[in-house]
């Protein structure tokens, strides 16, 4: 049984429980959710925020890095004084400024094949905000695995891509990510979008977007981008959406 609404509940997440998509059972089910969050960076800033402030109940929050001053331009998480300082730790005490009814458990460590399973068993959706292929692969096939819903993005430049994937759906529409970005032989799984470039803003709208995918999936309201790839360009400001479908050849959701 979930756990009732309080009366500073009530008023805090008022503006959400007039929604007719949300409304207090909604609101409940949020409260009683829990959100793994890959990755404290440019996407990671936004979407933690932002549902921190919607009422998530737990978030998971995992990043080996600290803060360096190159990551203030997009991580807006961050700032000066936070400087040489772990990335998972300023965000727990920032974030409980928010709403310091969260539950949040830290992860100050590389995730592996050895330990995500482990850690994402505990969660409902799993939000990736990592810059390579390599861990995005690697959380892809957990998710696919623990049956636990994925939100990823990626970004680069003026453009950003995000999807949602339920990847043991045994649908034809419903791919994961290898199916839509399959890895290519003799070609390295580690390469990273960090020198491409990132335009702050960006980093802000897909973060965004992704939270408000979590909020849907929790709530099972709406339309997820599943088996559909939102890309934003906003240097033409053009926006296109190209489905895919689960490939046949793929060893992790066949």
């Amino acid at each position: 049984m979930l756990k009732q609404l309080s009366e500073k509940d009530i008023q805090r997440y008022s503006h959400q429980l007039i929604l007719k998509n949300v409304g207090y059972e909604g609101q409940k089910k949020l409260l009683a959710s829990k959100v793994f969050i890959l990755g404290m960076g440019g996407l990671g800033s936004p979407v933690s925020m932002y549902l921190t402030s919607a009422g998530i109940g737990t978030l998971g929050i995992a990043d080996f890095d600290n803060v360096e001053l190159s990551n203030l331009q997009r991580q807006i998480l961050f700032d000066q004084k936070n400087i040489n300082k772990s990335k998972v730790e300023i965000a727990k005490k920032k974030l409980l400024l928010i709403n310091q009814n969260l539950k949040i458990k830290t992860y100050k460590q590389k995730i592996t094949k050895k330990n995500v399973d482990k850690i994402i068993s505990n969660y409902d959706v799993v939000v990736d905000g990592s810059d390579n292929f390599k861990t995005k692969y690697l959380i892809n096939d957990s998710c696919v695995k623990n049956k636990i819903t994925l939100v990823s993005a990626a970004l680069r430049g003026f453009e950003a891509q995000i999807t949602t994937i339920k990847g043991w759906v045994k649908s034809n529409s419903y791919p994961c990510y290898k199916c839509m970005f399959p890895p290519i032989k003799n070609k390295k799984n580690n390469e990273t979008y960090q020198d491409c470039g990132i335009v702050g803003g960006i980093a802000g709208i897909a973060g965004s977007l992704q939270s408000v995918e979590v909020i849907k999936d929790i709530l099972g309201v709406g339309k997820n981008l599943l088996g559909e790839l939102l890309i934003i360009d906003l240097l033409f400001n053009r926006f296109k959406i190209i489905k895919y479908k689960k490939n046949k050849k793929c060893n992790t959701c066949k």
